[in-house]
């Protein structure tokens, strides 16, 4: 059985060892782990998250009646705080999930990714994509990279053309370092044909599954008294996971449509 999260990783430091622009990122830093996602479904082949973004300013939440305007009702003050996530000594800068089979499906067939790279390798739909998410992380603070248009200036959106452009030109610059085959060449297969080489497809993921350490919500002890609300909305009493060690990761398999824990 292939672990698939554990072949996603090790491409990683292939990729941070042979690209310069990749070179910031200290593939130790990252978590890979796997989510279901389902290959006849929509949705987000991988994602990137940071868990070294800083606490928000106090904030709340709000309502306003869709007549008048007028502040209806508000949640209670409350900071945005970031988990901790430690194997072993080391701390985890960020994740990245895969979403298993999608991801493993994914194709350059009727997507941009197609106009870019042409058809052929389809293969290469997929390594773009784990550029896309390591690309995410900041060389500089830690969390996410801001985004910037061609000429360099702050962009409002997180994926702009300039990024977009950015990580074709890594994944290119990879393919151009001729890498060994046994760092990429499993991208080469469909959930089907990994299932068929290698008896099934499993991956990382953490005990409590679906769920995986994510921002949180905190409610502030001291509650400051405005604004004025007819209803104040009480925050979920549960307390939320901060911390997070090795002994919160399983293996799970993954089917078509649903996981099993090994």
């Amino acid at each position: 059985m292939i672990d698939y999260t554990r072949a996603v990783h090790l491409l990683m430091e292939d990729l941070a060892a042979r690209v310069p622009a990749l070179a910031h990122i200290d593939p130790g830093d990252i978590l890979v782990f796997a989510r279901l996602g389902r290959s006849s479904t929509h949705g987000a082949y991988a994602t990137c998250h940071s868990l070294m973004l800083p606490d928000s300013e106090p904030a709340y939440y709000f309502w306003r009646d869709r007549r008048t305007g007028a502040l209806s009702r508000r949640s209670e003050w409350f900071v945005a705080r970031s988990p901790e996530v430690r194997i072993g000594p080391r701390r985890i800068s960020h994740l990245v999930s895969i979403a298993l089979p999608r991801f493993c499906d994914q194709t350059l067939k009727d997507t941009h990714k197609e106009r870019v790279y042409g058809r052929g390798k389809e293969w290469v739909a997929k390594l773009d994509t784990i550029v896309h998410e390591l690309y995410h992380v900041d060389p500089h603070q830690g969390g996410i990279r801001p985004s910037v248009k061609a000429d360099g200036s702050p962009a409002g959106q997180t994926h702009t053309p300039q990024f977009f452009r950015e990580v074709q030109g890594i994944v290119r610059e990879y393919l151009a370092s001729r890498p060994e085959p046994a760092a990429w060449e499993f991208l080469a297969l469909d959930f089907d044909g990994l299932v068929k080489r290698y008896g099934g497809v499993a991956g990382t993921t953490f005990r409590d599954f679906p769920a995986f350490p994510q921002r949180y919500r905190e409610r502030l002890a001291d509650q400051p008294r405005g604004p004025r609300a007819a209803q104040i909305v009480p925050l979920p009493p549960r307390t939320p996971r901060r911390h997070f060690t090795e002994a919160d990761l399983v293996t799970r398999e993954f089917l078509s449509g649903s996981t099993r824990r090994l």
